[in-house]
């Protein structure tokens, strides 16, 4: 491996992080760590204060992240999310344990050839018949595990933790970040700079999809708008939310710490949500 995309993936973060034996953890795989329970905070919040929120006249601002203003629909892709969070971080943990950092994914160029199979192929007996295009489908439909039905609609089918992490473990982490960002409704523009950048090159460098998340986005604002003519739940101006909206919107940016906007944790004086915290 190069060192080039190594140095191309420096986004900040607040410290050293360490695991619960003291053990410094490796760079990248702190990073990814603190960007994880960032959207894990910010996921757990959002679930907490979703009632109240669902009562609010500029709740579309919000409900167009997910395609749909049904709280119920939300509430599962929030679960959702949460859970894959709490997998990919209980991958983490493990990998850091171990004293290995997590290695970058090569991007292939658009041009370049893929390598040749090296993987045995099956010895036909003598005289028997072979269709050369049956073997190469065989292997992929036999290499690729069956998901249940509903896997992809959390309101049909809600995996459980070691579901999701062993599929986690199956993918490119860069892939599972996009996961939890469509499933928590994070777009750019709820995010603060320095983290959205973060996640950007998490994607980037992990083997993720920028433009399959922007598309998936894309679609979700088109069924809204759908949903709406049919259904009008709000006349709120969701399609054009300046910064400052959207700060009153969600009380806060996601990579800052978590505000109630509606002030119930806040006159307590105490904080909206506890700081996530890993698997025990």
């Amino acid at each position: 491996m190069s060192d080039a995309p190594d140095i191309a993936f420096r986004p900040a973060q607040p410290d050293p992080a360490q695991d619960r034996s003291g053990r410094t953890v490796p760079e990248r795989i702190a990073t990814l760590l603190h960007a994880v329970r960032t959207l894990l905070g910010y996921g757990r919040h959002l679930t907490d204060t979703a009632q109240q929120r669902a009562a609010a006249p500029n709740f579309a601002s919000i409900a167009v992240c997910f395609g749909t203003a049904r709280l119920a629909a939300i509430l599962a892709h929030l679960n959702r999310g949460i859970l894959r969070a709490l997998a990919l971080e209980r991958v983490l943990l493990a990998r850091a344990a171990s004293g290995r950092d997590v290695a970058i994914v090569q991007r292939r160029r658009p041009d370049a050839v893929p390598p040749a199979s090296v993987e045995p192929q099956a010895v036909p007996d003598a005289g028997q018949s072979v269709d050369p295009a049956a073997a190469p489908a065989a292997h992929k439909a036999a290499a690729r595990p069956s998901r249940p039905a509903g896997w992809n609609d959390p309101e049909l089918f809600m995996p459980t933790l070691e579901e999701l992490e062993a599929d986690v473990r199956r993918r490119p982490i860069g892939h599972t970040i996009v996961a939890i960002c469509l499933d928590l409704g994070v777009v750019p523009g709820f995010c603060t700079g320095p983290f959205w950048n973060t996640l950007f090159e998490i994607m980037r460098c992990f083997g993720g999809s920028l433009a399959s998340m922007l598309q998936e986005r894309s679609r979700r604002e088109a069924a809204f708008g759908q949903e709406q003519d049919r259904r009008p739940t709000s006349n709120w101006h969701w399609w054009d939310c300046k910064r400052e909206t959207i700060r009153r919107v969600l009380g806060f940016f996601i990579g800052e710490e978590p505000i109630d906007p509606f002030g119930s944790s806040a006159a307590a004086g105490a904080p909206a949500v506890a700081v996530a915290t890993g698997p025990p």
